[in-house]
């Protein structure tokens, strides 16, 4: 009995890795098939990223931020507390499509970081080769922003995009002064700032790109500047009302979470919003200095070139990257290396467009090879990722809330056959309901719109606490006694793999409707 060669299997399947990137490569370099293929890669791309998130995250639940997007979104207003609306519009569109589950949430999440590819290839096509253009697509697929992070759904995410596309009007704006370009420009940039208010330090940033330009007085004595303020502050107006007759809520929240830091304390941020942003993009970092064979002139010509129109893509990527590092010493904010997710667009035309650097088609295989391993990789280990992530810890409410969420959904039933409308309670607690409940109900939490008595009174509402938690229980019970009420306890366990995990106790005080 002959046993097949494992030398040869591997051999075999090394050759049809390089044959299948060699096709790719071919399909994306022809103009006749490349927005065809690349669109035929993204959904791929968004599909194979959306199983592995399905997998090894379902196992924990939706993350806070994404269970907070949910509830803002059953609220639909001009404004919230921590943050402007558009996440929150966003997914209530969303899901009025699609059904609330986790592939759906993981689906939209992984739209993001396409969109903005799809953006990013369109727009490099003005600065790069064939080859450099694709290699610069696949470099972007090894960063941990388009995949990993992506795949949670919050205020920076859905930024990607947004930034991506206010570049990319941007640059064509003050390029050829088009007006349509501008009003694109203005529209886009009014979708980041009403996506999250970090988004000014990218509009400052264009500014300071715009006046480093030779070509700034062209630029600002024709229309496109000033159509593009115009389109932004009418498509922002809305909001800027909804933040004066709120006191500017979220700025005041911003402040208080993150600002009035000591000097040391942000320097230290700073430096870790540098230091860690720089990691996240060491894949395609290390590509290029291979790429460019550790030559000074030509890492010098890529930071910093001397031809007009790649050295403005260089201002608007180098002056939104550093100036929240100047921003928050300035104003003594902290922050964080995971809000510049949305700041590299602009990175593979930095890194690839110096005619001294030189990629062969082999070259970009060898890039697009790896763009398509790692994804297939993170597919493969997903399940013991999710047995990890089951086994790690004691359960938390966001793993326990689909099972929570069945058991208030019965209770409630069981007390009257309408609709489950308010959830309120400990916020941990409460958003994963809300976000699983197959009523979809609104949350009673802070920075959420209060009902109107009569509109409680007549729908009801469930109040949720830690059983163990006085305080909670203390304001539920007071909340709910003008009205009769029913208090239960209920434990929720969960099996992982036949192990039995550790229980927790909740206490649910149902509030029925009254006529």
């Amino acid at each position: 009995m002959r046993f097949p060669n494992p030398m040869n299997a591997a051999t075999r399947l090394r050759e049809a890795f390089c044959s299948l990137s060699r096709r790719w490569r071919d399909a994306l370099a022809d103009p006749a098939r490349a927005n065809r293929t690349l669109l035929l890669t993204l959904v791929v791309y968004v599909l194979v990223w959306t199983v592995y998130g399905t997998i090894a995250k379902g196992t924990q639940g939706f993350h806070f931020d994404m269970v907070e997007v949910i509830a803002w979104s059953r609220d639909l207003s001009h404004g919230y507390l921590k943050h402007p609306p558009l996440a929150a519009a966003v997914v209530w569109a969303w899901f009025g499509v699609f059904p609330v589950a986790e592939w759906s949430y993981y689906l939209l999440a992984m739209t993001m970081p396409a969109l903005a590819l799809w953006i990013m290839w369109h727009l490099s096509a003005g600065y790069l080769d064939a080859d450099k253009r694709i290699a610069g697509l696949a470099m972007m697929m090894l960063v941990p922003f388009f995949n990993f992070h992506a795949l949670k759904f919050n205020v920076n995410t859905v930024l990607i995009p947004l930034w991506a596309a206010t570049t990319l009007w941007f640059l064509r704006s003050f390029t050829t002064r088009g007006k349509i370009d501008a009003a694109l420009a203005g529209l886009a940039a009014a979708g980041a700032m009403l996506g999250k208010y970090w988004s000014v330090l990218l509009l400052a940033g264009l500014i300071v790109a715009a006046l480093s330009d030779r070509r700034r007085a062209a630029y600002f004595r024709s229309p496109a500047p000033w159509i593009t303020v115009a389109v932004g502050l009418t498509v922002i107006a809305p909001h800027i009302g909804w933040l004066i007759e709120h006191d500017f809520a979220p700025f005041t929240y911003a402040m208080a979470v993150h600002g009035d830091k000591a000097f040391g304390a942000t320097l230290i941020a700073s430096l870790g919003y540098l230091g860690g942003s720089l990691g996240y993009i060491a894949l395609p970092l290390l590509i290029a200095l291979v790429a460019a064979r550790g030559d000074r002139a030509t890492l010098a010509d890529m930071a910093w070139p001397s031809d007009p129109d790649r050295r403005l893509a260089a201002a608007a990527f180098w002056a939104p990257f550093l100036l929240p590092a100047v921003a928050a010493l300035a104003s003594g904010t902290e922050i964080t290396s995971l809000w510049s997710m949305s700041a590299w667009t602009l990175l593979p035309v930095l890194l690839l467009s110096s005619p001294r650097v030189v990629l062969r088609p082999v070259d970009t295989q060898r890039v697009l090879l790896m763009a398509a391993v790692l994804p297939l990789v993170a597919l493969i280990i997903s399940p013991a990722i999710a047995i990890k992530n089951r086994r790690d810890g004691a359960p938390s409410a966001a793993m326990q809330a689909p099972l929570l969420a069945r058991e208030v959904e019965r209770l409630w039933r069981e007390t009257t056959p309408r609709p489950l409308a308010f959830v309120g309670g400990d916020g941990d607690i409460l958003l994963g309901v809300v976000a699983y409940a197959s009523d979809r109900p609104r949350a009673l939490m802070d920075g959420l719109a209060e009902p109107r008595e009569a509109q409680l009174k007549r729908a009801g509402m469930v109040l949720l606490c830690y059983a163990e938690d006085a305080a909670c229980l203390d304001e539920a019970k007071r909340r709910a006694s003008a009205a009769p009420y029913t208090t239960t306890q209920t434990a929720i366990s969960q099996k992982s793999w036949g192990k039995a995990l550790a229980a927790r106790s909740y206490t649910m005080i149902v509030v029925p409707p009254r006529p």
